[in-house]
């Protein structure tokens, strides 16, 4: 890229089940937070505002139409992303490369506990052939990960282990939902909730919101003495019916990445990559994600969390804030992986902190089975 685009600011809410405020107040939270911290005025400093909610979710069409108010988006250009959370930082990022803009806020929310989650990803289920067999993306997981644990060998326990330190890992993190010292034992024992996923197995419902401030390269380096740049970026979509795509290749997910490694001049992920933050709505997906972003080889992925690789200790920590298995909702997901990441690349993370951290990979889902991934490679200041 001939200009760079940085991340100046990140703020999250802490994430709860029915955290009992209205949306408008979530968004108004994180918001403020990046305003205090930079100094800026989201009403007349910011360029253009970028938001990512869903109408499903919130209960109403355009679901964005609500939050102008506390955005500071009145009179400029205002867009809204409704999918995954890392597609509105990538859509901040273009508008940015785009010269048009200078400074873009991205914001994200979601309220899960207000609604059904089963009646509204069956939505979203192809309406020809499978909405009508009552699936969701609860029961459409499990099926692929019995596909990837039969094809590839991989162990319940394996998954389990997934549990077992994202959970841990949250213990350090103030913004999680669910920190929880655990054992095997205790997650595949909690409730069976769709072979093979348990109740542990799958991230909690969850409510809160995510706001990031992007900045071209000369005002990023105005704004903070820490910027993050966003190296390499990188989406793909995949067939929207399960039948029509092998669930245990991942294959938008591999198109990403590379496209993101190509972009940041990264050619062994496995050795360049300090720290990832993924989205994991369900704890096989962990090792299946590792593999697409070619941090291991296919079916490999239960071999590399046997190894402790993927440990805060390890060689390529893997959700080292607790992931989305800790509690984050749908939508903001992703956005709060960029958010952790950065974090990291700040020197910010706290009790979570990767030490010399300096390349991290964030990576964001949307869809029934990992349908599309949007990949982001961040790094550190001026290496």
């Amino acid at each position: 890229m001939t200009q760079r685009v940085g991340i100046v600011a990140v703020a999250q809410t802490k994430y709860e089940a029915a955290k009992g405020q209205h949306l408008m107040d979530l968004v108004l939270e994180v918001t403020d937070k990046i305003a205090e911290e930079t100094g800026i005025s989201v009403v007349n400093d910011v360029d253009s505002v970028v938001s990512c909610s869903q109408d499903h979710w919130d209960g109403r069409t355009i679901s964005s139409v609500a939050i102008p108010d506390f955005t500071g988006a009145h009179l400029k250009d205002e867009s809204k992303v409704a999918g995954d959370g890392a597609y509105a930082v990538l859509y901040g990022m273009m508008h940015i490369l785009s010269g048009h803009h200078n400074l873009v806020l991205v914001v994200s929310h979601c309220s899960e506990s207000q609604t059904d989650s089963r009646i509204i990803e069956n939505c979203a289920i192809d309406h020809i052939y499978q909405r009508m067999l009552g699936l969701d993306f609860l029961s459409c997981a499990a099926m692929q990960a019995n596909l990837y644990m039969q094809k590839y060998g991989i162990l319940r326990e394996q998954c389990a282990r997934v549990v077992v330190k994202n959970k841990s890992n949250a213990c350090n993190n103030p913004y999680a939902q669910e920190p929880l010292l655990l054992t095997i034992e205790e997650v595949l024992n909690s409730k069976m909730m769709a072979y093979p996923i348990t109740m542990l197995d799958a991230k909690p419902v969850s409510d809160g919101a995510c706001a990031i401030l992007l900045a071209s390269e000369d005002k990023a380096k105005k704004l903070t003495d820490k910027p993050v740049w966003i190296n390499g970026a990188g989406n793909c979509y995949d067939a929207h019916s399960l039948g029509d795509r092998d669930l245990c290749a991942c294959e938008s997910l591999v198109s990403a990445s590379k496209r993101a490694y190509r972009m940041a001049g990264i050619t062994n992920p496995r050795k360049e990559v300090d720290l990832i933050e993924m989205s994991e709505t369900f704890s096989y997906q962990e090792l299946l994600w590792t593999e697409g972003l070619g941090i291991c080889k296919p079916g490999e992925g239960g071999k590399l969390i046997d190894s402790g690789a993927t440990l805060v200790e390890g060689n390529i920590p893997v959700n080292p804030s607790g992931g989305l298995l800790a509690g984050v909702p749908v939508t903001v997901a992703g956005m709060s992986r960029v958010a952790e990441a950065s974090l990291q690349l700040r020197g910010e993370a706290g009790k979570h902190q990767i030490p010399d951290a300096e390349i991290a990979v964030a990576h964001g889902t949307a869809g029934v089975c990992g349908q599309m991934h949007c990949v982001l490679v961040l790094e550190k200041g001026d290496r």
